[in-house]
């Protein structure tokens, strides 16, 4: 489903109006379409399922290593800033940190192809839990590995600027997969990586 930039403009130009303000006033008069652009950058990741992103961002390497010397050995990005929007206010959810661990199943994909993945899936209206979920998904299905930990922290502007107005408030969410889930030593030295 593509982004309709004509209908977000249409709607924005209202709440422009229900705010109270003139939308034909020379700071707004190109609001509508400067936001339609930014939504549609913005939410990019809308445009694609988990299966679409995997197909574009599957990439991936032999592993280089006698499997039997490196059963367990782990593959760790961190570090990875995003920021996505909250499904229950579209609030900005910012200051994010991803950690993506995983154990090689024979290949390993291309590092920058992890944070492009956790990029497209924060480009959603989004839950925090379903980031980590859908990045360990679409890991899973590019690497061909069961073994998959995602770790983030972050703000979210619904906690932080409005309701409660906790500012340093942060979320922490933990989406472990496959051996991550049941051996806890390795869940372990996953967290480790995220500190």
């Amino acid at each position: 489903m593509a982004i309709d930039q004509k209908a977000i403009e249409e709607h924005i130009r209202g709440i422009l109006t229900a705010l109270g303000d003139d939308p034909d006033r020379d700071g707004l008069r190109d609001t509508p379409a400067r936001t339609a652009r930014m939504f549609s950058e913005m939410f990019e990741g809308m445009n694609y399922s988990n299966d679409q992103i995997a197909e574009m961002f599957d990439r991936t390497f032999e592993e280089d290593c006698d499997p039997a010397e490196c059963d367990g050995d782990i593959v760790v990005v961190r570090d990875i800033d995003i920021f996505s929007h909250c499904e229950h206010h579209l609030a900005l959810m910012y200051d994010m940190k991803v950690t993506v661990a995983y154990i090689p199943a024979g290949k390993v994909i291309g590092l920058s192809k992890i944070a492009r993945i956790a990029d497209m899936v924060a480009k959603r209206l989004q839950l925090q839990e379903r980031i980590g979920a859908d990045i360990a998904e679409i890991i899973q299905k590019v690497t061909g590995s069961e073994d998959v930990a995602v770790l983030i922290s972050g703000k979210h502007g619904c906690i932080n600027a409005r309701g409660i107005r906790k500012a340093d408030a942060k979320t922490h969410t933990s989406t472990l997969r496959g051996r991550f889930r049941t051996d806890p030593l390795l869940a372990l030295r996953a967290e480790k990586y995220s500190d």
